[in-house]
């Protein structure tokens, strides 16, 4: 997976987004023109309202709804990870809106923890040098603006729980059985 350098300021150039649809319902990708900034879970009309708003304050610059450009390839990415075809992500990411503890576990899930497989929050903890630090490793995955293509559903709980999902709990199962990690759903 291709990763930016580290940001130290927001830039307040044009961010692209589009909703598109997905095997666990609409998704909204943006993008800036450093990468993938953000993907967001169930897009229906209140969800791509308070998100569009949320990216304009941090971004202070243009809204542009548009599926291609900068998303063109996303979208084409998360379409074939959707049909089985795709198991890793290469595409840029914007980790703008990420800091800290949180960029660190984040970019460790990105980089650490491959199609078909989970990982614990504690698992995580230790990996990114903080092996007390599970319930922060939660806070990270709860934080997490690049779902899908960093990973979050594939952190689970060390007893064998699913864990949360900020995109439902329904949403990790789907994932993880589209994995192979879970069996697929009865109905």
């Amino acid at each position: 997976m291709e990763h930016e350098k580290p940001v130290t300021e927001r830039s307040a150039g044009r961010v692209e987004w589009a909703v598109v649809p997905s095997a666990i319902g609409p998704l909204l990708l943006a993008a800036t023109d450093r990468g993938l900034v953000s993907v967001v879970f169930h897009a229906d009309e209140r969800v791509r309202e308070r998100t569009l708003e949320r990216l304009a304050t941090a971004f202070g610059g243009e809204l542009v709804e548009s599926a291609s450009g900068r998303l063109a390839e996303p979208i084409r990415q998360l379409a074939a990870y959707f049909d089985g075809g795709l198991r890793s992500f290469d595409v840029k990411l914007d980790w703008t809106l990420v800091t800290g503890f949180n960029r660190q576990v984040l970019r460790e899930l990105a980089d650490g923890v491959p199609y078909g497989t989970v990982v614990g929050y504690g698992d995580l903890a230790r990996r990114v040098g903080q092996p007390a630090a599970a319930q922060a490793v939660g806070a990270a995955m709860g934080s997490n603006p690049l779902p899908l293509v960093v990973p979050c559903h594939r952190v689970v709980e060390s007893d064998g729980g699913i864990g949360g999902f900020g995109g439902g709990l329904e949403t990790k199962r789907r994932l993880l059985a589209l994995e192979g990690v879970l069996p697929e759903p009865l109905f």
